[in-house]
């Protein structure tokens, strides 16, 4: 882990080895709070959530669709799998909610079984209206994922999120969960997303943001940085539509050049060439797509000048 004492330069330096400093040049200061962790091209890039320096590897998994599934051991083969394969490569944050059916207990139950417990960082969201509602949900939550204390709880949503936020004040200081954070999946709730970062405590956003919706990266991004607040990616890839939007089109060449061999990996790689970003979580049932998904987070990154490069060809071929 880089600590503190290290100077601007020796930041840069490191970047620039990366391949990634000049994108990270606006949001560089001389503590570790605003820096990305780079590691070996062989070993899953990390980086430090803001506030504790804690190193978070920057592919993650989401569940939505692709957990809820039932509890027979052939129903769950795959989705084990690929628990067991994004563990083996590196991976550590897996995100979960009570809106995705069984994914809670699913993602509970596999971590138990494949002993990962310890390996992962369990995330997941309350998603209801009211105090007591809310904490009868989470406590759920907490028991089905089997993990305490929880890593992460968000609200799901901003569902009554004024209620749920002094719960999860309370429940962070009493150390029954680690992390608390916001989320949304839509650009119109941005304004509010924006409003709850300026004005709160929280320690995590989730929102969307990809190659083609970049909204994000106005506001959003910038004051993540500013305040100190982690980035969870969701919707990488524009639930879908940003595969049809290239089937049958070539990976350009210069693709190499930050190490992505597949349109996955052009796509995850340009969110994470963004240095407020600290995790993007593409979800999937398939573990011929986690290991493609998992490769994005090896190898090179794109600095700005390539991301504005990546912006250009999409829309050329489109």
């Amino acid at each position: 882990m880089l600590h503190q004492s290290y100077s601007r330069r020796q930041l840069l330096q490191l970047a620039l080895k990366a391949g990634v400093g000049s994108c990270l040049l606006p949001f560089m200061n001389t503590t570790t709070n605003a820096m990305n962790i780079i590691t070996a091209k062989n070993t899953l890039i990390k980086r430090p959530i803001p506030g504790t320096n804690e190193l978070l590897p920057v592919v993650g998994l989401g569940t939505w669709q692709t957990f809820d599934v039932g509890p027979s051991p052939v129903s769950r083969a795959d989705v084990k799998e690929v628990l067991r394969l994004f563990a083996q490569m590196g991976g550590s944050l897996i995100d979960s909610s009570p809106m995705y059916g069984r994914s809670e207990e699913v993602v509970g139950d596999l971590s138990v079984d494949l002993k990962l417990q310890k390996k992962l960082f369990m995330a997941t969201k309350v998603w209801t209206q009211g105090e007591q509602n809310g904490i009868k949900q989470m406590e759920t939550s907490v028991r089905e994922m089997q993990v305490r204390p929880l890593d992460l709880m968000q609200i799901h949503n901003l569902v009554d999120w004024r209620t749920h936020l002094k719960t999860l004040y309370r429940w962070k200081a009493e150390q029954r969960i680690r992390y608390l954070g916001i989320t949304h999946y839509l650009t119109s709730a941005f304004d509010d997303l924006e409003r709850i970062i300026k004005t709160e405590s929280i320690d995590f956003v989730q929102l969307n943001y990809n190659i083609a919706t970049r909204d994000a990266a106005k506001r959003l991004l910038p004051l993540a940085a500013e305040k100190n607040v982690a980035v969870i990616v969701n919707r990488p890839f524009e639930s879908g539509s940003l595969f049809s939007a290239v089937k049958g089109k070539p990976l350009p060449e210069w693709a190499a050049e930050f190490d992505c061999q597949s349109w996955g990996q052009f796509f995850l790689k340009y969110i994470l060439g963004h240095p407020a970003i600290t995790c993007v979580i593409p979800a999937t049932s398939k573990p011929k797509h986690l290991t493609d998904n998992m490769q994005a987070g090896y190898g090179r990154l794109p600095d700005e000048a390539t991301r504005q490069k990546m912006e250009a060809y999409i829309q050329k071929i489109s």
